[in-house]
């Protein structure tokens, strides 16, 4: 069993390897400056390009590949995901300055049914993040690239998540909620 693991573990690498994935890309430095945020307006939207994967292969060659919900329009059910995402914050980003999220998806790379329940992987979700003044439109912080990697566990693992709870959905939310909030507190 571990050998078979490995096995695909390794293949699974070369795999991300040969599709030319960046595995060491980073999220843009986050500008040091004092933030007193007032989350007053959040947007979302996708570059029109991105290629959306059904394929339950090991790794799909896509820029969306979604499985934590039923089949349907895959950029709206991870909109909805930051749409969460940022109303779970907005508690937290209630300081001095109105301002306006703008989040523009440029990737969001999850896992296959086949490879959750076999080695597992990584949620793989980019995205440029803008900061606007609420009032005049201004932008307080450019526009900036995001990278943002959480663990899929695979096989028993994950299984034993979706029993307690932890469905992908659940996961990946409390994912973006976090992430959103390191960029903006």
């Amino acid at each position: 069993m571990m050998h078979r693991r490995t096995f695909f573990s390794a293949a699974l690498l070369l795999g991300l390897a040969g599709c030319g994935v960046p595995l060491t890309q980073r999220s843009a430095p986050r500008p040091v400056m004092a933030r007193s945020y007032d989350l007053r307006v959040f947007r979302f939207q996708a570059l029109p390009d991105l290629t959306v994967s059904e394929s339950e292969s090991l790794y799909p060659t896509a820029d969306i590949v979604w499985r934590g919900d039923p089949s349907g329009p895959r950029i709206t059910q991870i909109g909805d995901m930051f749409e969460e995402a940022a109303d779970r914050s907005r508690g937290v980003l209630s300081g001095r300055t109105p301002v306006d999220v703008e989040v523009t998806l440029v990737r969001f790379h999850g896992v296959t049914n086949r490879t959750r329940y076999s080695v597992g992987g990584v949620y793989n979700v980019v995205f440029d993040l803008t900061v606007r003044d609420a009032s005049t439109g201004a932008v307080i912080e450019p526009p900036r690239r995001i990278v943002g990697n959480l663990d899929a566990p695979g096989g028993e693992e994950a299984v034993r998540l979706e029993e307690r709870g932890q469905t992908e959905r659940v996961r990946v939310t409390d994912f973006l909620t976090s992430l959103l909030r390191a960029q903006l507190v």
